[in-house]
């Protein structure tokens, strides 16, 4: 696995006052991110230079940092007719080769660099991803494709940089690729069974945890 391209954003707003449709008022948000060159600090929280605009749904420590796979970009590139699709484009901090949502697994602790990243819970995606793009129905896209990216929690501060590899320390429960996670955590009224499962695994966030809970209590 190879840490392709490191990102960072801050907050920018787009869209107009005067929109009839809300899918073009004004947003305000953090998703447009930009390439870092060089090292770039990791603590607790996340990293250097990168903002949070909605702290009720992002940020904190068990999404403290958000990865994609570089395998997809050529995908919705095809899907879109469009070049201008790549690295950070889906609001990642980290854009990752070699690995994808079918192999990375809840709990699978990193190695970059000075860094040790633990994968916390699959990425939500959300109208600010649509938005950003300009397409409409890409949160369900997203979510047939699974193609959403995951969160990662901070367990060794440090510094890391593009172009190094991601070397996995432990797997601790391989039974749960992200995939599948995020597949039970959107079915979850028709999967109860699992999803009292997941929600016993400690290395997802306590969110989905509690979520999951309920719902296969009901």
């Amino acid at each position: 696995m190879l840490l392709q391209s490191v990102q960072v954003g801050q907050p920018r707003t787009t869209g107009s006052p005067d929109a009839a449709d809300p899918f073009d008022r004004p947003m305000t948000s953090a998703i447009w991110k930009e390439p870092v060159h060089g090292p770039v600090r990791v603590d607790l929280l996340g990293l250097d230079g990168d903002a949070v605009v909605d702290r009720k749904h992002h940020g904190g420590p068990h999404q403290a940092v958000l990865a994609y796979p570089s395998e997809h970009y050529a995908a919705w590139r095809m899907a879109w007719g469009r070049r201008d699709v790549g690295p950070g484009g889906f609001g990642e901090n980290l854009t990752l080769q070699g690995v994808t949502e079918s192999t990375a697994c809840l709990g699978d602790l990193l190695e970059i660099g000075d860094v040790i990243l633990e994968v916390s819970a699959p990425r939500t995606p959300c109208q600010t991803l649509a938005r950003r793009h300009g397409v409409r129905d890409l949160v369900q896209a997203v979510r047939a494709t699974h193609r959403h990216g995951w969160y990662l929690r901070v367990r060794r501060a440090g510094l890391l940089e593009a172009g190094q590899p991601v070397r996995l320390l432990d797997r601790p429960y391989p039974q749960w690729t992200v995939a599948r996670a995020a597949a039970v955590r959107w079915q979850m009224a028709e999967r109860p069974a699992e999803a009292a499962l997941l929600a016993s695994c400690p290395a997802l966030s306590p969110g989905w945890r509690e979520r999951l809970a309920a719902a296969a209590a009901d």
